[in-house]
C-alpha cells in the first residue's frame, strides 16, 4: 500500500484549493455531454445494460458491478458516470491494482472521448502524473489514492470513486474498501462503483450495505449487483500436462519435456486451429524470455525439432519478429512481452495492429487488468507470483505458486471475445480440481507492519476493529505490532488510554511512516542519518527493495558470475550493491540511452529493474530530503554502514 505515496504530493492541479479547478471541471464535464462525444461501442456487453447503470449510478450511493473480463467495464463506466452528472462537483477517481492498466485504460477513455490524454482525461502512477486543471476523470493506481487519503481525510477532490478488478483483493483494495465504507456516511454526496469479475461480488455488497435512505433505522440492504455478460463465445478446454505432472502415463511413457517445450508444442497444436493471435500465461519476465527466444528460433528457416528447446537468453528483449523460411506460405509471427516493468512503448505494441498471427507472452497483468485484443487462444501453464509472509522465517517471499480455479478461468475467459476460443491448459484436469476456488485475499498472507504504521499515522485506530472486507488473523496483527516495537516505531501496549487497541507513534514511527518503503527498510534509512551514511543506505535499501537487478541465465552462469564478481567487496555483499550502483552511474552518465541499455544486457543486469532502482533512489533521497535527512558526500566507513543496516 506504498505505491506511489510521494509521487501523489506532486499533482500538476494548479491550485491546492480546488475552486478554480471546479470550475474548469464543470465547464469541461458538460462539454463532454453537449458535444455528443458519449458514445458506447455496440461491440462491448456493457453497453446494453447502459439505462439501468445509468438508473443504478443516479439512485444508489454504493453500486457493484460483475462481469467476465473484457465487458467494457473499465472503460465505458468512467463515461456512463460523465452522463450520469457526476464529475462536476469533483473528480471522478477511477483505480488501478496496476501501473500499465491505469495508463492504458486513461489512453483508451481519452481516444474514445476525442481528447488528448491529460486534458480531459488524465493519470497518475509512481514517477508520473497527466492530471490537469480540467481534468474530469483521475485514472490512477489505487496506490496514489491511498497516498491523497494521508492529506485529505474527506476525498474532497473527488464527487465520484471507481475501484476497479476489486476481486484481486489487494492489501491496498482492501484497505480503501474499509475506509470508504466509514467516509460514505460522512459524505452522502460521494458515490462509489466497485467493480468485479463474477467473483463474490455479494461479499462487496454485503460489505457495503446500509439503511434505506427513507428509513434509517431500518436493516441494511446489500448494495446493488449488477451482472454484466462478458464472455460472447465458447471456450474449449484442453488440458495438456507435461513432464512429471503428466498423470495419463505410466511413470516409464512420461515425457521429458520443461515448460518451454510444452509452451511450444501448444502453439504448433494452435497453428493447426486456424488463424488468430495466441495469450499465453507464465509466471514471470525470466520464463518469458525464455520461451520467447525458444520461439523465435521455432521460426527461424531450416529449425529442427532438436532446436526448439534451445532457450539461450541474450536479454533484453522488446518484442521478436520471426519468420518462416521464404519456400513456406506460413504468416509472419510477431512475439510480444508484456509484464508490468515493460516501458509505455513496450506495452502499447500489443495493441498496435498488425498482420499475421501474434504471440503474446503475459504474466497475471493480462489475467484481468488489460484485455489484449484478438485473442482467439490462451496456454496457460497455471502458475503466478504470489507474495506470501512467512511467520517462522518473519520475511515476505514471492514464490511461484499454482493459480486458483477462479484466476484460471479469469486466463481461460481471455479468448472466446472474437470467435470460439480455445484454452490449452499445461496441467491435468485433476490437478485443477484440488486447487482452491479463490485466491487467498493478500490481507491474509503479508506482513501487516506496513498496514498498521499507516493506519496508525492517518490516526485510524487500532487495525483490529477496522471494517475489513475479510479480517486479518489475529496473529498475524500481533506479529506487525511486534515488529514495530522492534524498530523502535509504536509505543508498547498500553501506553494511551484513548482506547485498547490504540497504539501510539514515536518520534521515529512518525518519520518511518513517511518512507514510501518496508519499515524495517525505512529504520535503516533513518539510523543512517546517526551514523554518516546515507548515500549507502539509501542505495542498498532502494536495491532491497526490487528484485535483483543481477541475472544469471543457467546456460551462461559462469559468464555472468564472473562478470558480478567485479564488484565484490570483501566481506560485505551489501558494499558490493554499492560498488554496482557506483559503475551503474557513471557509465550511465557516460553513454546515450541505447548503449547503456546495450550495456546492461551484454553484462547480465536487467535493464528495467535498473530503471526501477534508480527511480526509487530517487524517489526515496527526495522523500528523506523532506524529512531534512541528507545525503553525505564523502565515503563512509563499512562498519557504519552495517550498524545502519542492522537497526532494520
Amino acid at each position: 500500500m506504498l505505491d506511489g505515496r510521494s509521487m501523489a504530493r506532486r499533482s500538476r492541479t494548479s491550485n491546492r484549493s480546488g475552486e478554480p479547478d471546479a470550475a474548469h471541471r464543470a465547464r469541461a464535464s458538460e462539454a463532454i455531454v453537449a458535444d455528443g462525444r458519449l458514445t458506447y461501442p455496440d461491440s462491448l456487453p456493457i453497453t446494453a445494460w447502459h439505462d439501468e447503470l445509468l438508473a443504478a449510478i443516479r439512485e444508489h450511493q454504493v453500486v457493484v458491478v460483475a462481469g467476465e473480463t473484457g465487458s467494457g467495464k473499465s472503460t465505458q463506466l468512467p463515461k456512463l458516470c460523465i452522463e450520469a452528472g457526476r464529475g462536476t462537483a469533483g473528480l471522478i477517481g477511477h483505480t488501478q491494482p496496476r501501473r500499465v492498466a491505469a495508463r492504458t485504460i486513461a489512453e483508451r477513455v481519452a481516444e474514445e472521448l476525442g481528447s488528448p490524454l491529460g486534458a480531459d482525461v488524465g493519470y497518475a502512477v509512481r514517477f508520473t502524473d497527466t492530471v490537469g486543471p480540467a481534468t474530469v476523470v483521475k485514472v490512477m493506481t489505487d496506490g496514489i489514492l491511498l497516498a491523497e487519503i494521508q492529506r485529505d481525510r474527506e476525498l474532497r477532490r473527488y464527487d465520484t470513486l471507481i475501484i476497479d478488478e476489486a476481486h484481486e483483493r489487494s492489501l491496498n483494495i482492501d484497505f480503501i474498501l474499509g475506509y470508504l465504507k466509514g467516509l460514505l456516511s460522512r459524505r452522502p454526496e460521494l458515490s462509489v462503483i466497485v467493480t468485479s469479475a463474477t467473483i463474490d461480488t455479494e461479499r462487496f455488497a454485503a460489505h457495503f450495505a446500509a439503511p434505506p435512505t427513507d428509513d434509517p433505522a431500518g436493516d441494511p440492504v446489500p448494495a446493488p449487483v449488477i451482472e454484466v455478460s462478458g464472455r460472447t463465445y465458447p471456450v474449449e478446454l484442453r488440458y495438456r500436462p507435461y513432464g512429471a505432472a503428466n498423470l495419463d502415463v505410466p511413470d516409464g511413457q512420461r515425457d521429458q519435456r520443461d515448460q518451454v517445450q510444452a509452451v511450444i508444442d501448444a502453439v504448433d497444436e494452435l497453428r493447426a486451429e486456424g488463424p488468430g493471435d495466441v495469450l499465453v500465461f507464465l509466471s514471470g519476465e525470466r520464463e518469458i524470455h525464455d520461451t520467447a527466444d525458444a520461439l523465435r528460433r521455432l521460426d527461424e528457416p531450416g529449425a529442427s525439432a532438436g532446436r526448439r528447446t534451445a532457450a539461450n537468453r541474450d536479454g533484453g528483449f522488446s518484442g521478436i519478429n520471426t519468420e518462416r523460411s521464404d519456400e513456406s506460405d506460413e504468416p509472419r509471427t510477431e512475439v510480444l512481452p508484456l509484464y508490468a516493468r515493460l516501458s509505455a512503448p513496450e506495452q502499447h505494441r500489443i495493441f498496435q495492429p498488425h498482420r499475421g498471427r501474434r504471440i503474446v507472452l503475459a504474466t497475471n497483468v493480462a489475467e484481468t487488468s488489460l484485455t489484449v485484443p484478438g485473442i482467439r487462444y490462451v496456454v496457460d501453464a497455471g502458475r503466478a507470483r504470489i507474495s506470501r509472509y512467512s511467520r517462522r522465517l518473519k520475511v515476505q517471499r514471492l514464490p511461484i505458486e499454482p493459480v486458483s480455479q477462479a484466476s484460471a478461468d479469469q486466463r481461460a475467459g481471455r479468448c472466446g471475445r472474437v470467435a470460439p476460443g480455445v484454452c490449452i491448459r499445461l496441467y491435468a484436469e485433476e490437478d485443477f480440481a484440488t486447487r482452491p476456488e479463490f485466491t487467498e485475499p493478500e490481507i491474509l498472507r503479508t506482513n501487516l507492519a506496513s498496514v498498521i504504521l499507516q493506519m496508525t499515522s492517518i490516526g485510524l485506530g487500532d487495525v483490529g476493529a477496522f471494517p475489513f472486507v475479510e479480517p486479518p488473523d489475529s496473529a498475524a496483527i500481533r506479529d506487525g505490532y511486534l515488529l514495530l516495537e522492534e524498530l523502535d516505531a509504536i509505543g508498547p501496549a498500553g501506553s494511551d488510554d484513548r482506547s485498547p487497541g490504540w497504539r501510539r507513534l514515536t518520534k521515529i514511527g512518525r518519520r518511518l511512516a513517511r518512507l514510501p518503503i518496508d519499515p524495517r527498510l525505512g529504520r535503516m534509512v533513518l539510523e543512517a542519518e546517526r551514523h554518516g551514511c546515507v548515500r549507502e543506505v539509501l542505495v542498498i535499501a532502494s536495491a532491497l527493495s526490487i528484485q535483483d537487478v543481477r541475472e544469471r541465465p543457467e546456460d551462461k552462469r559462469e559468464q555472468a558470475n564472473e562478470l558480478h564478481n567485479r564488484f565484490r567487496v570483501a566481506g560485505s555483499d551489501l558494499l558490493s550493491i554499492v560498488a554496482l550502483w557506483d559503475y551503474l552511474r557513471e557509465q550511465q552518465r557516460a553513454r546515450s540511452g541505447n548503449q547503456f541499455r546495450r550495456l546492461c544486457r551484454n553484462e547480465f543486469l536487467h535493464y528495467l529493474r535498473v530503471r526501477e532502482w534508480m527511480d526509487l533512489y530517487s524517489q526515496l533521497r527526495r522523500v528523506a530530503g523532506d524529512l531534512g535527512i541528507r545525503p553525505t558526500t564523502t565515503e563512509s566507513h563499512p562498519d557504519l554502514v552495517h550498524r545502519a543496516v542492522l537497526a532494520g
